[in-house]
């Protein structure tokens, strides 16, 4: 039995990040996809939100597990002696050279970690989590960009912390 690990911050899951979980899991007999916590961006989402919302978003896909984790991929890696393979998906050139450092990091920490890289699909190759969010701060419509059963839970949250931001820097105006 073939299982992968598929990493990522998932803040928020878009149809990019659903597109690989698909495609991958028809590659391997298990995906694993772990939520991951990265102490260098801020984040809209909690850790155990960005779990929740990808278990919604992966509601009936036979062998999914999502799980989440604090610390570097390959102790991860290898705490699961059942993991055979990293997945990463590439939108651009951009994408590439950063995670070729990455896949080389992690060999490095840990001999077992390969990586296998699978681009995305033309229709999700421009959507990122940061284009999710400004899209959604200033209004529009995200149904094409995220997964539908989850739409709704990341517009309201966006649109709130949009609005939050502005109130705060109009605050800090008046100072």
């Amino acid at each position: 039995m073939k299982t992968a690990i598929y990493p990522g911050s998932f803040d928020p899951c878009t149809n990019g990040h659903l597109d690989i979980i698909k495609r991958a899991s028809t590659m391997f007999d298990k995906l694993i996809v772990v939520v991951l916590i990265n102490p260098l961006k801020s984040y809209s989402f909690s850790i155990s939100e960005r779990r929740a919302l990808l278990e919604k978003a992966t509601t009936g896909m036979k062998n999914i597990e999502i799980d989440s984790y604090d610390g570097l991929l390959a102790d991860y890696f290898t705490q699961r002696s059942d993991v055979d393979v990293i997945v990463k998906g590439l939108r651009a050139t951009s994408d590439f050279e950063y995670e070729f450092q990455m896949a080389h990091t992690n060999k490095d920490l840990n001999s077992r970690a390969e990586t296998v890289f699978i681009p995305a699909s033309a229709t999700t190759t421009f959507i990122s989590s940061s284009m999710v969010k400004q899209v959604a701060m200033f209004g529009g419509d995200l149904s094409k960009y995220v997964p539908s059963v989850i739409h709704k839970e990341i517009s309201t949250r966006l649109k709130a912390e949009f609005e939050e931001k502005k109130r705060l820097a109009a605050l800090k105006q008046d100072l």
